[in-house]
């Protein structure tokens, strides 16, 4: 595949985590990439690890072909406006990575026939860790293969409807931030039973990172799992019990609907 150049534009956490990651897959080198923040001071550190940096964004268009948006939804509108002149049909991909706005709403706000795809990544995509879901119109199924290829790099891809990017956002977005705290707690339950506090980051962290693999490649349930260390009257079993009367499961559950409706309202624009 014909690698096109890449500009993040808007290059925060989850754009930085992207740029770092395409470099970890020996995907792209980093004087391949061109990033823009609005300060000099912050791209300071890109330039130092070799990226091409600009506050320019119209530059980062003009010498890049897929164009990663990485803004906040309130700073899209201005941002569409402001590289419109520049896009060019048959040239450029737009890969949205901004949460709530829809691929309608994007293209009603620029001038030429360009392909947009929704993307949504996790932070674990700078050690190319990363659940990303994709979507995109039918017209743009092509652009979308260029899409998958890329992310397919840095994690796993799964190709989903738009109007599941919401609550994709909720599970997978979000969701990173969920498990990491899950891991703490595990974390501060170590140490209060004996462990020094590194000892039991680490033993947490294995151990929640053995779950996982666990079920992706035995493709098991994770009841099913539980069932083999749940021994009648054993020590597990009465762990879990009182987590459950605690809620751990019920706030679980309730923190992925409220960001998954929280994300609903963070781009407002309506369709006109």
């Amino acid at each position: 595949m014909n690698r096109k150049k890449i500009a993040i534009l808007g290059c925060g956490n989850i754009g930085s985590a992207i740029a770092k990651g395409l470099v970890n897959s020996k995907l792209y080198k980093s004087s391949q990439i061109f990033v823009t923040r609005k300060s000099e001071e912050l791209l300071e550190k890109f330039s130092k690890e070799g990226f091409q940096t600009s506050t320019n964004n119209l530059e980062a268009v003009k010498n890049s072909e897929i164009i990663i948006i990485a803004v906040t939804p309130q700073q899209l509108d201005d941002l569409l406006k402001e590289i419109d002149s520049e896009l060019k049909e048959n040239k450029h991909i737009i890969l949205s990575i901004v949460t709530g706005a829809t691929i309608n709403q994007i293209k009603k706000q620029i001038t030429k026939k360009i392909p947009v795809i929704r993307v949504m990544p996790n932070t674990a995509i700078a050690i190319q860790e990363s659940m990303t879901c994709i979507a995109s119109l039918e017209e743009d199924k092509d652009s979308l293969d260029i899409a998958k290829y890329i992310f397919n790099q840095l994690g796993k891809t799964i190709i989903i409807h738009e109007e599941l990017m919401v609550p994709a956002t909720a599970l997978c977005a979000s969701g990173i931030a969920f498990f990491l705290r899950a891991i703490r707690a595990a974390s501060q339950g170590g140490i209060e039973i004996g462990f020094h506090a590194e000892d039991a980051l680490f033993m947490a962290s294995q151990t929640a990172k053995g779950a996982a693999s666990l079920l992706l490649k035995t493709e098991n349930h994770p009841e099913g799992e539980v069932d083999k260390v749940t021994t009648p009257m054993g020590i597990t079993i009465s762990g879990l019990n009182q987590m459950e009367h605690a809620g751990f499961s019920s706030s679980l559950i309730k923190g992925i609907v409220t960001s998954a409706e929280k994300a609903k309202t963070l781009y407002a624009k309506k369709d006109s």
